[in-house]
């Protein structure tokens, strides 16, 4: 074979291995961090270690998951935006990330602009949930309880800014009742008080309900969702006795700002990964949850549009942090 010819083949086979390849990611060989904004327990903290495990297979490198929990996902977020846009430091945010930008007065990042948006990867349901010990068994009942004793309840506040916060928010106003909200920095410690018995109520997502459903530790009042969940069955929307009420919260992943194209789109490909495996949803199914793949340009865009949302929602309903 000729010189020329050898060094033709040699160069078509490198070039179909590089492409059998993943591509090159800048910090290749450094662990690849996820920072998750609520102690461990919570739905971002179980989504975060499920995504984590399948890119850590595609990507061939250690993925590893770290809480840094309180201000509602914002010490998190801050973590992130400052960190090397290398793709070695990435953020599983929720509706927090959107609603925080209006939520918050002196934020120290730019929900927008410090962030380079990957994927959504699920949408979650909420369920109206009350202490198993609770003086009544259905929405109705609490509306009524809540009337005749206004400020004696109280709702567990998983996270500030959260759309669980704002599902409570929206409850209280749609229903004229006056609950006292006490804030938790995470789903987890608030749903243990709650079936400890210190606080009354509580909007928690499907992920977190599901494994108390069947023991009579709490109960189930009602689904946030449109319609009712096979998951929970017998348990009505809670649309049903407050007319057009409807909430779920959204959990995506992002990196800093300026993260080179090839690593977005990269990490983009292993979490969608991630999130098309049969075994993941066939996870999201049984917890209620909805998995969801974007491209980061779509999820770009409805992150502007969330923020644009949430702001209008919190200067009609008055929702402050405490």
């Amino acid at each position: 074979m000729p010189l020329t010819r050898r060094h033709f083949a040699a160069g078509m086979a490198l070039a179909m291995l590089a492409a059998m390849s993943p591509a090159p990611c800048a910090a290749q060989d450094k662990p690849m961090t996820i920072i998750v904004g609520s102690p461990a327990g919570g739905t971002t903290d179980a989504l975060a270690r499920l995504i984590a495990r399948s890119m850590s297979q595609t990507l061939h490198r250690t993925v590893v998951v770290d809480n840094r929990p309180g201000a509602g996902g914002n010490i998190a977020a801050q973590y992130v935006a400052r960190s090397v846009p290398d793709g070695s430091t990435l953020l599983m945010s929720f509706t927090a990330h959107t609603i925080n930008a209006s939520l918050y007065k002196n934020l120290p990042f730019d929900a927008v602009r410090d962030f380079t948006p990957i994927t959504m990867v699920a949408r979650v349901p909420s369920v109206l949930v009350a202490r198993k010990n609770a003086p009544f068994d259905t929405t109705a009942g609490l509306i009524e309880y809540a009337k005749r004793n206004p400020g004696k309840l109280s709702f567990a506040i998983g996270a500030q800014g959260s759309s669980l916060h704002l599902a409570s928010e929206q409850f209280k106003l749609q229903t004229g009742t006056d609950i006292l909200n006490i804030p938790y920095k995470g789903t987890g410690p608030a749903m243990t008080d709650l079936l400890g018995g210190t606080v009354d109520l509580m909007f928690a997502s499907t992920v977190n309900v599901l494994p108390h459903a069947h023991g009579g530790s709490l109960k189930i009042l009602g689904v946030s969702s449109k319609d009712p969940l096979p998951q929970f069955a017998g348990v009505p929307t809670i649309a049903a006795t407050v007319k057009g009420f409807e909430s779920s919260a959204w959990f995506g992943l992002f990196g800093p700002a300026k993260l080179p194209q090839a690593v977005t789109d990269q990490l983009y490909r292993a979490v969608k990964i991630a999130v098309e495996d049969p075994a993941y949803q066939r996870r999201m199914e049984t917890e209620a949850a909805i998995a969801v793949s974007m491209t980061p340009q779509a999820f770009g865009q409805f992150v502007r549009n969330d923020i644009q949302h949430w702001a209008k929602v919190i200067q009609s309903s008055g929702t402050k942090v405490e």
